[in-house]
């Protein structure tokens, strides 16, 4: 049986692995890229939507190249100034104050502008205006641009779970095994905005409630594959996260206030809490599952 060579995520990667990979790259001359979706299609590693799995497979070429396993094509771009954050276009929004009640604002859109001619209007207002600024999704995301009467009056941005949360694991009651397979099916919101000349009162629950009903058949459509629980962060310096327990979202409890990067178990950073809203009935059975 062939030795392990690396662990990465979770998933062993064998000296076989190793050689395989070395011998895809000794067939041509390839950029990071390419090389990175020839793997892809030649171990199979796909999304349940077709596309090939390229984030996590230049993740593992990164790790392998780090730990010396093999040597990949100097980068096609490099930042000179890796500290510098590109930051989003300035977007032109009307700013005069909405007030009123939710009835006088009229129906209220959740759009799915990922992907689309309208992304960069929900990258700049959450640049502009929310206290965190934007930052790029990690894995599947889904960007929505909230509008009444044709005004856009907030945005919400999703992005795959973190993969290890203590009293998210613990209230879900999933095995390590479960974790690592069915993490994809937990939507994790990373910014949820109102703007700030937007004053009605329960407007920010009720998005909460309509964005609950329509997530998982929007992601399933993205993805291939719906999501089953949602969750997100709320920083417990700045609020109580109102708005969440409104809309019947639960507090599973707070974060360690290390970050995954944190180089010792001190806390560095403020504590979240946690909140968290299933969306489907049965959502602990499918996420608590395991294939044989």
């Amino acid at each position: 049986m062939s030795r392990v060579a690396l662990m990465h995520k979770g998933r062993a990667i064998t000296e076989d692995d190793v050689a395989d990979i070395r011998a895809l790259m000794a067939e041509r001359t390839w950029t990071r890229r390419a090389l990175s979706i020839a793997l892809c299609a030649r171990r199979g590693w796909v999304q349940d939507n077709g596309a090939p799995r390229d984030a996590a497979c230049r993740a593992l070429l990164l790790a392998l190249h780090r730990a010396g396993h093999v040597e990949l094509p100097a980068p096609k771009y490099v930042f000179r100034e890796p500290w510098r954050r590109l930051r989003p276009p300035h977007v032109e929004v009307p700013t005069e104050p909405v007030g009123g009640t939710l009835r006088e604002l009229g129906p209220i859109e959740l759009r799915q502008v990922a992907r689309t001619p309208e992304e960069p209007i929900v990258n700049g207002l959450v640049e502009e205006h929310h206290y965190l600024r934007y930052t790029t999704p990690v894995g599947e995301k889904m960007k929505y641009l909230i509008t009444a009467a044709g005004r856009s009056i907030g945005c919400m941005v999703w992005s795959s779970a973190p993969r290890h949360l203590g009293p998210r694991d613990r209230h879900i009651g999933w095995s390590a095994e479960a974790r690592r397979r069915n993490i994809r099916l937990v939507a994790y919101q990373t910014r949820f905005l109102i703007l700030p000349w937007v004053r009605v009162p329960h407007l920010a629950s009720h998005v909460l409630g309509k964005m609950a009903r329509q997530l998982a058949s929007d992601w399933e459509r993205a993805y291939g594959h719906p999501v089953y629980y949602a969750e997100t962060f709320v920083d417990t310096e700045r609020n109580r996260g109102t708005c969440y327990r409104a809309a019947n979202w639960l507090e599973l409890g707070l974060t360690t206030g290390r970050g995954k990067a944190a180089p010792t178990k001190r806390p560095n950073r403020s504590l979240k809490r946690i909140f968290g809203y299933p969306l489907a009935p049965d959502y602990r059975e499918r996420l608590a599952h395991v294939a044989v």
